[in-house]
């Protein structure tokens, strides 16, 4: 058997079972490395050598914990809640509809503009959507929800729209491998070939926004622990908030680093005295361990996709499908699909999977008769499909990360199971008829 799928299939078995997903992640990618004839040794070898890989990300996340219990410190949660209260009055029936879909819309907005207009990626979710929780939990609103449109915005935009994160991966990752594979691109629109997957992406999440409607109730108790919405705040201390999070923001646009964003967000809290010196310690601390479960996930990730491409199984697995292909293009670009959301699902990343398979991927379409087009639908959907629903992807992890600060959200059955089956499968279906008609 394949080691990627082997592995890949172990870790997505462990993780339904509610095994945690980091044992998960280190189980499959043992059982994988020796499956692939690493050993042992060589297994153990590549997964702490790519362990490093996710360290980054992890202190960043580490550090934007601490930040957002700053916020939390400063009286915002509170501020949010009052005025959301104040909207929805003492009935809540009445007010509430309304008051959920404006929340659903500014997550949804804010997190498009996160891979575009503000381009920050994940970096948003861990200082607004905490905050927001009250909120959320007071109006009873599925949180499942928000994870599904948290997630069509990290991924959809860079997928269709040619400008930030969408540039680097439409133009510097896509279009680029596909020319390097030897297929004239020169009138390409990369947009209209990514146009009917990105309507797969629109289909899964108005599935996403009927399926989880209904109200769901959570202990609004631990809410309030984690989020002191009992804190009292005042305009200095608000106003404080929004200088923080400008800082932060705009650090992380200047020097592209989370980490110094998150760091200077937390330093203007401390010298404003929101913050009290004493306290300081304690609640970096808290901050830390409240971001930790996602960091070490993503840590354990890196080292399974690396523990994945030692193995030299990846590319394994693609030449093997050119060689089911045969010639019923129908069938092609099926397994190409496919192959490509086990490779996205283990690697965890859209654009580290682009590159491994347009080698072999853009040949076999040429062989088959597809116009440049549709090459440039099949390896762009290919690479994309597996953002959602992988347990190891930031399109996931984000969107937890944000939700489950109060031990209330699984990652894996309230996030990437969700995920997973409102843009995965619609996606399947959307790129094959699209490389079918291009």
């Amino acid at each position: 058997m394949n080691a990627v799928i082997a592995a890949v299939g172990i870790m997505l078995i462990l993780s339904l079972c509610r095994v945690h997903v980091v044992v998960a992640l280190i189980i499959g990618a043992l059982a994988g490395g020796m499956i692939g004839g690493l050993g042992m040794d060589g297994s153990l070898a590549a997964f702490n050598k790519g362990l490093g890989g996710g360290a980054t990300v992890a202190l960043s996340y580490a550090l934007l914990g601490a930040f957002a219990v700053a916020i939390a410190k400063s009286g915002l949660a509170h501020a949010l809640a009052d005025k959301a209260l104040t909207l929805v009055g003492r009935q809540e029936e009445g007010g509430g509809g309304v008051l959920k879909w404006m929340l659903v819309g500014l997550l949804l907005a804010v997190a498009i503009s996160s891979q575009n207009i503000l381009p920050i990626h994940i970096a948003f979710i861990p200082l607004l959507v905490p905050p927001l929780l009250y909120v959320i939990t007071r109006l009873q609103i599925d949180r499942r929800l928000i994870a599904c449109v948290l997630t069509f915005g990290l991924i959809t935009p860079y997928m269709f729209l040619p400008v930030g994160f969408g540039n680097i991966f439409l133009h510097e990752i896509l279009l680029a491998n596909v020319v390097r594979s030897g297929v004239d691109v020169s009138g390409v629109n990369v947009s209209h070939a990514m146009l009917i997957p990105a309507l797969g992406m629109v289909t899964g999440l108005l599935l996403a926004l009927y399926s989880y409607r209904g109200k769901r109730s959570y202990d609004l108790a631990r809410v309030e622990r984690t989020e002191r919405v009992d804190a009292s705040y005042n305009r200095r201390s608000l106003i404080v908030a929004g200088v923080a999070v400008a800082i932060a923001f705009a650090a992380q646009l200047w020097l592209d680093s989370m980490i110094i964003g998150a760091l200077l967000g937390f330093v203007v809290f401390s010298a404003s005295g929101i913050v009290r010196w004493k306290e300081t310690d304690d609640l970096f601390t808290e901050g830390m361990k409240m971001m930790a479960m996602i960091g070490f996930i993503m840590i354990a990730a890196s080292g399974f996709a690396e523990v994945m491409r030692e193995t030299g199984e990846i590319k394994a697995l693609v030449d093997a499908s050119a060689g089911w292909i045969g010639d019923s293009r129908g069938l092609g670009v099926l397994l190409m699909l496919l192959v490509g959301l086990l490779v996205t699902m283990g690697i965890g990343s859209s654009f580290s999977t682009v590159p491994i398979i347009a080698a072999i991927f853009v040949p076999l379409c040429v062989q088959m008769g597809f116009s440049p087009l549709a090459t440039v639908c099949i390896v762009g959907t290919a690479g994309a499909i597996g953002d959602a629903g992988s347990p190891a992807s930031d399109s996931t992890l984000g969107p937890t990360a944000g939700l489950n600060v109060d031990g209330q959200h699984n990652h894996i059955w309230d996030t990437v199971v969700p995920t997973f089956l409102h843009y995965n499968l619609p996606l399947l279906v959307f790129g094959w008829v699209a490389a079918m008609v291009l």
